[in-house]
């Protein structure tokens, strides 16, 4: 009995996994962002590259007091994130925020290409007068 081996012309390709557009905003404690920056930027990434996404672009947009408190805290950081991401890697970036010491609020918004592309670009852009500020 002969045994068929697949070739090339036979396999089939494997469908590329979808991935949707997303805005993250990250509520983190403003005291831990002031520390250490550069590690609670690594673990957002991280949280969001381990659910399986990619993160475009992304930067601290708001330090400020709470409405109320949360975690018996009176101040945060909203953390902005833009990000790529297959859609079932949403139930792995809630678990992983949840069980964050680091994050204390998330909320994850689905775009579309066209606005997600706009935001990306307003937020990679240097901040108003920096071109100024550069020059003298």
């Amino acid at each position: 009995m002969a045994t068929a081996e697949a070739t090339p012309e036979t396999e089939e390709a494997t469908p590329a996994v979808p991935e949707n557009t997303y805005e993250g905003m990250f509520l983190v404690e403003s005291t831990r962002f002031a520390n250490d920056p550069e590690k609670v930027t690594k673990h957002i990434t991280d949280l969001i590259e381990k659910a399986g996404g990619t993160v475009v672009a992304h930067r601290p947009w708001q330090d400020g007091k709470l409405a109320y408190p949360i975690n018996g805290r009176r101040k945060g950081l909203h953390y902005l994130t833009f990000f790529r991401m297959p859609p079932e890697g949403q139930y792995e970036l809630d678990r992983s925020c949840r069980l964050s010491d680091t994050v204390m609020r998330k909320l994850i918004i689905k775009h579309g290409d066209t606005l997600f592309n706009a935001m990306v670009q307003a937020v990679m852009a240097p901040p108003p007068g920096a071109e100024e500020a550069a020059a003298s």
